[in-house]
């Protein structure tokens, strides 16, 4: 072989060495970027379920409130209706005791 093809070889091997060095580099930095792109992605997501939950968090601690109140109110009025009803024949009561009472 001549001197020629033995540097031709020789430089064509260095050449796929290098280019083999540049492909590894590159898959390297393709896959540290897809992991930080990865990372970042997750962190958004739960960012986001984080600032999702506490929305849902306290719209549900307002319906709370506000049904509580509601119920709160409704019982009120029962608790009136049923004082005035028993009010109403609180007499009726005592008449009808006071009258057991005497014919007894």
């Amino acid at each position: 072989m001549s001197f020629e093809a033995i540097t031709s070889v020789a430089n064509a091997e260095q050449e796929a060495k290098n280019a083999v060095a540049a492909a590894q580099a590159k898959a390297r930095q393709l896959l540290a970027d897809a992991e930080a792109a990865g990372k970042a992605s997750l962190e958004a997501a739960a960012a986001k379920a984080e600032s999702e939950l506490e929305l849902l968090q306290t719209r549900a601690e307002e319906k709370s409130r506000s049904d509580g109140q509601t119920l709160s109110q409704e019982l009120e009025r029962e608790r009136n209706a049923l004082r005035r009803k028993a009010e109403a024949r609180l007499g009726e009561a005592t008449a009808l005791i006071v009258e057991r009472i005497v014919n007894d």
